[in-house]
């Protein structure tokens, strides 16, 4: 619902394009987002690493007899960050293993040295799962046991000298444990890491979905300055996230094309079709059009895209247009401003958006041609993020009028408001399955106030029945405004596209 003004755009590569396996047993070879591969306190049998495109996974094997007393022995992916940053990855042993205490994590230590001062986040072979730490140079491990046992999926964030360990069994929300006043200097080295606990043995992990996210300063200035983009797909299915490609400085807000060939998102106040096929962006014509925002919508058959964009004519308040998907002079559609875009009809007859009248935010319709607009909503509170179902018979939308921002339904005449959202997050811009049999939602902590969806917050994107129902997370990241404003899923309902935030 605002406008982005971002640096100068400059395509930079996330994950190299080409299928292949990369694999390291030596120190210094570089693997996917790490620099290097060191197996610390001669481990019996020393360990490997591979990484894996195009599914973008890592497995470590290892042997080494423990990490807790002042002389670790194991093997560790890593590279060396500085400042605040998120590392999160999602786990998985391989086979029964031979000892319980086999271990594997994220990993933070000074040096390789092999009793370096270390942060960890551990889990065990037998579930056991802790966030376990060394302050001083030889000295044995403390730690903070979780009563999850096994999740797989974690996260370890640095934020100056506190660090926050958040795990979950994937679908769940996060279970955290912070620890402060931990100095390990200004870099650290940052990785993933596999211990047997037994040197007689060698085991194994895998590690998909690995992030890593630099963390928005807190004088960061919102729509003024951007740390960095990725755009993401995500298999609904099985909960398997990609990396399609990356950007210093803002992405937002994709579409999936009905063809399945292409994504369509917004960057400096332009539109850009993204090749599935090969990773490559170019710009969509919009004419005079160059300050849009991120509330860009397809028609349910692909041949019109409707945009919001802010011309100087309104005091760069934003106005709906239209025009055809393969760029052309936009069509002015609502003659007031502010209005922001969201749907389409199923018939690309009608289009639904979010407007402020009389210092009111609500959903309203419109004729694809203009004319008179309808209001759909009244209840007080803002209401945003308007979506039809594929068969045309429901609005969905979000609200805040209960307090917290929730998702509702109405009929498409603005009928029959129910609320089915019903928890603590702040749940922005549902979209509807193309089978129409699931919604997708962002959710944000409630720290964050239900009328705001700002960049740079630790979000969850979760899923639910078309009808209601428990919703349950499927991507766990760092982002929020242009994550994922606009209808996004594949035709085939089987993924989603988004962007996280934060390139280190």
């Amino acid at each position: 619902m605002h406008s982005k003004k971002i640096y100068s755009l400059v395509l930079i590569s996330f994950i190299v394009s080409k299928l292949f396996v990369m694999n390291a047993q030596v120190p210094s070879a570089r693997l996917g987002l790490f620099d290097t591969f060191t197996n610390i306190g001669s481990p019996a049998t020393p360990g490997t690493a591979s990484y894996s495109e195009p599914s973008q996974v890592y497995t470590l094997s290892g042997s080494g007899s423990n990490i807790w007393f002042g002389n670790d022995s194991f093997s560790f992916l890593w590279k060396r960050m500085n400042g605040d940053f998120i590392l999160q990855t999602r786990i998985a042993f391989a086979g029964e293993g031979h000892e319980p205490h086999r271990k594997a994590g994220i990993m933070l230590r000074t040096s390789t040295d092999p009793g370096s001062p270390t942060i960890s986040c551990t889990v065990h072979g037998d579930g056991l799962t802790s966030l376990q730490y060394r302050t001083k140079q030889g000295e044995d491990m403390q730690e903070v046991k979780f009563s999850i046992s096994g999740p797989d999926v974690l996260q370890l964030e640095k934020k100056g000298n506190s660090y926050i360990m958040s795990v979950a069994h994937f679908g769940e929300i996060y279970q955290s444990a912070k620890i402060e006043n931990i100095d390990l200097g200004n870099d650290v080295l940052a990785g993933l890491f596999i211990c047997s606990h037994n040197n007689d043995y060698v085991e194994t992990a895998t590690f998909k979905n690995t992030r890593i996210f630099n963390i928005a300063p807190d004088d960061l200035v919102q729509y003024k300055s951007y740390i960095g983009s990725v755009l993401e797909e995500m298999d609904i299915a099985t909960g398997t996230r990609i990396a399609l490609g990356s950007y210093e400085g803002s992405w937002q807000a994709p579409n999936w094309t009905p063809d399945g060939k292409s994504l369509i998102y917004n960057s400096e106040g332009k539109l850009y079709y993204f090749d599935l096929n090969t990773k490559t962006s170019k710009i969509i014509n919009t004419d005079f059009a160059d300050n849009n925002n991120n509330d860009h919508v397809l028609t349910f058959d692909g041949t019109q895209i409707g945009i919001s964009h802010h011309p100087q004519e309104t005091n760069g308040q934003s106005v709906v247009y239209t025009l055809p998907v393969t760029g052309g002079i936009p069509k002015r559609v609502t003659e007031n401003s502010p209005s922001y875009l969201h749907g389409w009809s199923p018939d690309s007859k009608f289009l639904i958006y979010t407007a402020e009248r009389n210092g009111d935010f609500d959903i309203y319709k419109i004729s694809r041609d203009g004319g008179k607009e309808i209001r759909l909503t009244t209840a007080k509170g803002l209401d945003d993020g308007s979506e039809y179902s594929p068969d045309g018979k429901y609005i969905y939308f979000c609200s805040t009028r209960t307090g917290t921002m929730q998702v509702w339904r109405m009929d498409a005449d603005g009928k029959n408001q129910i609320q089915l959202t019903f928890d603590e997050y702040n749940d922005w811009f549902p979209h509807v399955s193309p089978d129409n049999k699931w919604l997708v939602f962002v959710s944000f902590p409630k720290e964050v106030p239900a009328d705001k969806h700002p960049f740079y917050e630790r979000v969850y994107i979760r899923l639910m029945p078309i009808g209601g129902g428990e919703p349950r997370v499927i991507a766990y990241l760092y982002g929020g405004q242009g994550t994922m404003n606009v209808p996004s899923w594949s035709p085939d309902s089987k993924k989603i596209a988004f962007i996280s935030n934060g390139i280190y």
